[in-house]
């Protein structure tokens, strides 16, 4: 069995449907379909079901993916073993994050990183969710706030916070709240971040964590607008500090109930499978150095 057409068999599972899948590998769905066609006619069996609508993988078709799957990353292995005693990393590096994150700060670090390491080939995809990283065949997620899942490797990146501000003009209109449930009298611009809960904001200040269920006209699942809003007036928003450092330091944005915060640390979140990669161990450690030092660092301690 060629190990190209098992990869194309994993990418079609994954994304349940040829025309996804010929997206994604950058073919056309008639070739996806005749490898398809190839690979089952050598095992004897039946991958898909296939209608005019959809592509449904098949009983079998699952314990060949398991089958493929471990053999493709045996393979990644080998070339990574050997590629990791010349010392030069190479290879395919997948790595999620979340849109502004990505946008502004990893996009660019990345881009260093390709010069540095010509064999890294780079995929950058920027979601506001968290992925599963097995299933969706990333390598990396950088990810806000405390992992979650014991299952994966965590490795603190960047310590960061949220934190609550609002434009002056909406302070002098509205007052300061001075406590954590006067944020329920307040517009409160709701931002969700990947998985972060909606509408419950969590907060440690001196009397430890106060939860505040908040609320307001104005929503958005992207950080440019939320913050783009509080700086019109629009109310008060919590985001990552380096999300808003600068408005902060020009005197746009002002500080709420300062002693209070969200702890929003950045996390590079690796399967073990993925964990003892050369590129993905390069990766990281090349992030962590950036994210702090580098031209294009996150700036945490513009509300200190």
């Amino acid at each position: 069995m060629d190990l190209k057409d098992l990869a194309v068999f994993c990418e079609v599972a994954r994304r349940s449907g040829f025309a996804a899948a010929s997206l994604e590998i950058g073919t056309t769905p008639a070739h996806i379909s005749k490898r398809i066609a190839i690979l089952e006619s050598q095992l004897g069996v039946r991958l898909f079901h296939r209608t005019t609508r959809r592509v449904v993988i098949t009983e079998d078709g699952e314990r060949a993916y398991q089958w493929a799957q471990r053999i493709l990353d045996d393979a990644n292995a080998m070339s990574e073993a050997f590629s990791s005693a010349k010392k030069e990393p190479a290879g395919p590096l997948r790595i999620a994050t979340s849109q502004r994150l990505g946008r502004e700060h990893v996009a660019p670090i990345l881009s260093e990183l390709g010069k540095r390491h010509p064999r890294i080939e780079v995929w950058l995809e920027l979601l506001d969710r968290r992925v599963d990283l097995i299933a969706e065949n990333f390598d990396l997620d950088i990810r806000i706030g405390d992992p979650t899942q014991p299952q994966l490797i965590a490795q603190r990146m960047v310590e960061s916070r949220r934190i609550l501000c609002a434009s002056p003009d909406y302070l002098a209109q509205r007052g300061h709240p001075r406590s954590v449930a006067e944020l329920a009298e307040h517009e409160c611009l709701l931002y969700r971040e990947r998985d972060q809960p909606f509408g419950i904001w969590r907060l440690t200040g001196p009397k430890g964590i106060e939860s505040v269920k908040v609320t307001s006209r104005f929503s958005s699942n992207h950080s440019d607008v939320v913050r783009g809003w509080s700086l019109d007036g629009k109310g008060i928003c919590l985001l990552s500090v380096w999300d808003i450092a600068q408005p902060l330091l020009e005197g746009r944005a002002v500080r709420v109930l300062p002693s209070h915060h969200e702890p929003a640390d950045i996390w590079a979140m690796t399967s073990s499978r993925s964990a003892g990669s050369a590129k993905v161990r390069v990766c990281v450690e090349f992030l962590k150095k950036q994210l702090v030092h580098g031209p294009h660092a996150l700036n945490t301690r513009a509300s200190r």
